[in-house]
């Protein structure tokens, strides 16, 4: 039995983690607190908080519904009802979508998926080196790992700066550009907007959801999580750290001001910036393998920048490692 070493707990990690799972032994490292990558929930407290990265799933290839109709059945997913409003012309296909999230947070897909697969977390990967057919990892907080084989499903950015020396196939040498995204949770007192969600046409704020229209928990104050453009947060995103608070008041007032809703106290206030949030540009391949190197990469960015992205990458992966 092969011993596989997964980088990585989002849609793409999760997959490939659970479809080889049933075959060899597998371990998971990610540097996050939890599962999930771009799909990771981020908690205020008991059960409530923010679907911070990825707000909805809305399967188009006939195979990812297929998965995803069974993860309705056993109710890890269900449907996001509500009013959901578009101030951005879009095409009307996306004005009608269904629109799936998880029963708790958006990612109980990666949960579903690794529930028995053994999970590192705050374990971020900082070396990799092939030594006597093994992957000898380097972690941050000192470990050092060995692994029969390795599959990486970092962003495009952190995985060429692991792996250049080893993968020599053109797309390691590609200017594939990241869109970055910002994110500011909010909690301010309950008012009487209806609205689940709102997609904006502004050059700064992209996109707001209710967090309490997706019925997980209840709240006597409104919870809220506001998404920048890609467009804004490229340019703010390399000091997004230093100016947090300007960068959420500037996103906070953009809220007020598109919605409506009348200004108020905020109770509380989170900001996310997700340096490589998504890639808007289809590589010509959907995965890689090294059968001789025993490496392996699969991620959304390979193929779009949907959740169902990462999943068609690593389902790809696999068939390319059981050839």
């Amino acid at each position: 039995m092969s011993s596989y070493c997964i980088i990585g707990s989002g849609i793409s990690g999760a997959t490939i983690a659970n479809l080889l799972s049933k075959k060899n032994s597998v371990y998971i490292y990610d540097k996050a607190r939890g599962p999930g990558g771009r799909t990771s929930f981020k908690r205020l407290n008991n059960s409530k908080g923010f679907d911070h990265g990825t707000q909805y799933i809305s399967p188009k290839s006939k195979q990812f519904k297929k998965f995803i109709k069974k993860l309705l059945k056993k109710k890890i997913l269900k449907i996001w009802n509500g009013k959901h409003i578009y101030l951005k012309k879009i095409k009307k296909e996306n004005k009608q979508h269904v629109k799936i999230i998880g029963r708790r947070g958006n990612n109980d897909i990666s949960k579903h998926l690794i529930n028995n697969i053994k999970c590192n977390f705050k374990s971020e990967l900082e070396n990799i080196n092939f030594i006597d057919n093994k992957w000898k990892l380097d972690f941050k907080n000192n470990q050092t790992k060995y692994y029969d084989k390795l599959i990486l499903t970092c962003p495009f950015p952190q995985l060429k700066k692991l792996s250049e020396k080893y993968i020599k196939v053109p797309f390691i040498k590609q200017k594939i550009k990241m869109d970055a995204n910002i994110t500011v949770m909010i909690e301010i007192k309950k008012t009487n907007n209806s609205v689940s969600s709102y997609l904006f046409n502004d050059k700064i704020l992209g996109w707001a959801a209710k967090e309490n229209s997706k019925k997980r928990f209840k709240s006597n104050n409104d919870l809220w999580t506001l998404q920048s453009t890609n467009s804004w947060a490229n340019k703010k995103i390399n000091k997004n750290r230093e100016n947090k608070e300007k960068n959420s008041k500037i996103l906070i007032d953009k809220f007020f001001k598109l919605t409506g809703i009348k200004k108020t106290k905020i109770l509380n206030s989170l900001n996310h910036g997700w340096k490589y949030s998504s890639n808007s540009r289809p590589l010509k391949l959907k995965s890689y393998w090294n059968n001789k190197l025993n490496l392996g990469v699969c991620a959304d960015w390979f193929v779009g920048p949907r959740v169902e992205a990462g999943w068609i990458s690593a389902n790809d992966l696999y068939k390319k490692i059981n050839k």
